[in-house]
């Protein structure tokens, strides 16, 4: 076999802070609310579809050519002006959306077909300039199948980028699949409807500065709390506040970040409203979102620079391995493990995930640390390439399991937004080779200074800080043994500083540099013998080079 070469690490970068902002709060709707709520997002539900398809309809062409203006126009004679600017924005943005889905979905496709014919070209059992082929026949046979089937639907994705129409559900695809197999869904036909219903109501208003409150269709009184919403002209009629408006019977206060909202409505600068139905728990909700100016955040130079210390934490399918890392990139204290269960829905399993990102800010916070250290996992090219390149049997599967299992981008996104509000940076390293070369190199000394069970997790944490302050994961050759009394090796490669003038009371070595003999201290006469022009220093005024040729790796020339 060839040599196996190692592929270059990506340099370690700061995560940006969120750009935006985005609180909720719980609409308490009567009956008579709820009922004009779900008339008002029906018929704006509709007229939102119809632009949709008429958007696919136009094709891939560029924003002004798009037809907005009139499109716009023909929506503000059924609904209203601001109304219609809000569904023509969304379909534009779901266009463009599902376009970009159909060039990532090519891509993936593409090597995937890539990976299964390199392997049908060798031989079965064998390699062939490093490929190795399929175990048997029928594996053989039915990857060949599947190659055929991944071709399918390449061509029938290439048809749908030249015409420039993707498919999309207003709903959601999996919700509309369900509708065939209710009973492994757990759904009746009348539940399902009302998830359907639910999933496809718009109440989505856009805010706009100057306008009163930041939106002018839904806005939000900041003393009283009073929701009011524009209605269409069709249902004018339902109107109980001037001006063709709707009052609701209940009030909101927003409790997370109300300073900041506050702060935005009182001054007149946009914010958006969306009202969004639970129907499985029966309930209403009203979200503010608005965006955030970008701030400058420094550079993982500027922080090793400062000599801040770095909580480094790798994610794995049940718990995060995090470490303390010190400014010079050593482990302090123990490593910790907290615990990640993602099983059961997605309500309980973002609520644990926010668990364990609070427990990660508080151990920061407890050792004084400036930011945290994470990989920039996403497993972007064994999701691209999918099974083909993940194993094989009832192993690939588990790992493939495990692998998207793992919410390493809803992780980072929590991670970025509560760290940021906590006063804490978080840095991204290249997770290449932190898992193998953090146990090779971290995961002895680690158990050497912990009472606990030390896991290869545990030493790619330490890996992944060392990695996010810019120094090298392996540790450097020779480093001084944990006891000075029993142990034998010293640190090699230390840098030695320059050597010192006449009238200095020491000669310059290195601080890991061993004393000749083996003895903590010289003696006077040793002193002479091993430098013999000390005893004249301060006689004709000259400065000494002792021999440095004993010194390993120092860095200098004599």
């Amino acid at each position: 076999m060839g040599k196996r070469w190692l592929r270059r690490i990506a340099a370690s970068f700061t995560v940006a802070a969120p750009s935006g902002a985005r609180i909720r709060d719980r609409l308490r709707v009567s009956p008579a609310d709820e009922r004009v709520l779900a008339l008002v997002g029906r018929h704006l539900g509709r007229l939102a579809r119809a632009d949709l398809a008429e958007r696919v309809r136009i094709g891939d062409v560029s924003a002004k050519d798009s037809g907005r203006a009139w499109r716009k126009k023909a929506l503000t004679a059924v609904s209203s002006s601001r109304w219609a600017g809000a569904i023509t924005r969304v379909s534009e943005d779901q266009y463009r959306l599902s376009m970009r889905c159909l060039h990532a979905e090519r891509i993936s496709l593409k090597q995937a077909i890539r990976t299964i014919k390199r392997r049908l070209s060798a031989p079965c059992g064998q390699r062939t300039n490093g490929v190795r082929g399929y175990a048997d026949a029928s594996e053989r046979w039915q990857k060949h199948r599947r190659c055929q089937v991944l071709q399918a639907r390449l061509a029938e994705v290439e048809q749908c980028i030249r015409e420039g129409r993707p498919s999309i559900v207003v709903g959601g695809r999996r919700l509309a699949r369900s509708r065939h197999h209710l009973d492994d869904a757990g759904l009746t036909v009348q539940r399902w409807r009302e998830q359907w219903d639910a999933a496809r109501l718009f109440l989505t208003a856009d805010g706009e500065s100057g306008a009163p409150l930041g939106n002018y269709t839904i806005s939000v009184h900041p003393g009283t709390g009073v929701v009011t919403i524009v209605l269409p002209e069709p249902l004018r009629h339902l109107a109980n506040a001037a001006r063709g408006r709707y009052q609701l019977e209940c009030t909101v206060t927003f409790h997370h970040r109300r300073s900041e909202w506050l702060d935005r409505i009182t001054a007149n600068t946009a914010v958006r409203y969306d009202i969004v139905q639970d129907s499985q728990r029966g309930r209403w909700y009203i979200d503010a979102s608005w965006s955030t100016p970008t701030a400058a955040v420094p550079t993982p130079d500027e922080i090793a620079a400062e000599g801040g210390r770095l909580v480094s934490a790798d994610l794995n399918a049940d718990d995060l391995a995090a470490t303390v890392v010190d400014p010079h990139g050593n482990p302090v204290g123990a490593p910790h493990t907290i615990p990640l269960d993602l099983t059961g829905p997605a309500s309980k399993r973002d609520g644990r995930l926010r668990q364990a990102i609070s427990d990660l800010i508080y151990l920061a916070r407890e050792h004084g640390c400036v930011g945290i250290a994470i990989e920039n996992l996403g497993f972007t090219d064994a999701r691209t390439t999918g099974r083909e390149t993940m194993g094989r049997g009832q192993r690939g599967k588990r790992f493939r399991h495990t692998v998207a299992g793992i919410p390493t981008a809803r992780f980072r996104e929590r991670l970025r937004g509560m760290a940021y509000h906590a006063g804490l940076l978080v840095i991204a390293v290249d997770p290449a080779y932190t898992s193998r070369w953090g146990e090779k190199h971290w995961k002895t000394p680690l158990q050497r200074q912990s009472k606990t069970v030390v896991t290869r997790h545990h030493a790619a944490a330490v890996a992944i800080g060392r990695r996010g302050l810019g120094y090298r994961v392996r540790r450097r050759p020779g480093v001084t043994a944990p006891d000075r009394r029993i142990g034998s090796r010293r640190a090699t490669g230390q840098t030695t500083p320059a050597p010192r003038p006449c009238g200095s009371t020491r000669p310059p070595r290195t601080a890991g540099t061993p004393r000749r003999g083996g003895k903590t201290c010289l003696r006077r006469g040793e002193q002479l013998v091993l430098f013999p022009d000390l005893h004249d220093r301060s006689g004709d005024h000259r400065t000494v080079s002792p021999d440095c040729g004993d010194l390993a790796n120092s860095g200098h020339s004599p």
